[in-house]
């Protein structure tokens, strides 16, 4: 790692691993959150990214649809109905 980074960007780091891994990578990331690196994450594992941030945007078609915390981009209607569809629920 760079020395003394202050931004990183991870590319779907939960694609493809498994469910403890996923713990383990999530426990690193708020480790490092909380050395105030900020970290720029892409995922389409919605749960396991919401889990762990502070701020989340959602993009369709390319431009941001809307941003907010993860309760309230879970609860957004909109959001709701274009990309987490009705069902979606997260176990908080």
């Amino acid at each position: 790692m760079a020395i003394e980074p202050r931004y990183m960007l991870l590319d779907e780091p939960f694609t493809g691993i498994d469910p403890r891994t996923v713990e383990d990578i999530q426990t690193i990331i708020g480790d490092l959150r909380n050395e105030n690196l900020s970290i720029l994450i892409t995922d389409h594992n919605v749960r396991e990214t919401l889990q762990i941030t502070d701020r989340a945007y959602i993009i369709v078609d390319g431009r941001i649809l809307t941003a907010g915390t993860a309760q309230e981009l879970t609860s957004n209607e909109q959001v709701r109905r274009l990309y987490l569809g009705e069902k979606f629920q997260m176990d908080w």
